[in-house]
């Protein structure tokens, strides 16, 4: 965990692995039938398996080539996080995907263009 005199930013429970679509139904078949992970949640188009202490969520994406990992950031206070992410010059990314209405989140980039969604969840 991070701390700034303004904001805590921790690890979150979630990563989010974006596979295109001829490689989704393998890799779900990887995780739950060749590793054996229990599987902890389903939506149309995403599958989520327990991964140790957190959760790996596999989401079949169209309009992408290769897999993509994402990950999770979890703070107690979004905005004194936005402002300490922004006078570091970490570059936000909130086009990359919607976020439903009313969550309290955005999307960053790190320097190695891995995606992070900052939320306040725990």
């Amino acid at each position: 965990m991070t701390q700034s005199a303004d904001c805590a930013i921790r690890g979150g429970p979630n990563i989010a692995m974006k596979v295109p679509p001829h490689r989704f139904a393998a890799t779900v078949a990887f995780y739950r039938d060749t590793l054996s992970l229990p599987v902890v949640g389903e939506k149309s188009d995403s599958i989520a398996f327990t991964f140790g202490p957190v959760r790996l969520w596999i989401d079949r994406v169209e309009r992408i080539s290769q897999a993509e990992l994402w990950l999770e950031l979890s703070t107690d206070d979004t905005a004194a996080a936005a402002k300490h992410l922004q006078r570091a010059g970490v570059a936000r990314c909130d086009a990359v995907e919607p976020l439903p209405k009313g969550f309290d989140g955005f999307w960053i980039i790190n320097p190695a263009d891995i995606i992070h969604l900052v939320s306040n969840e725990p």
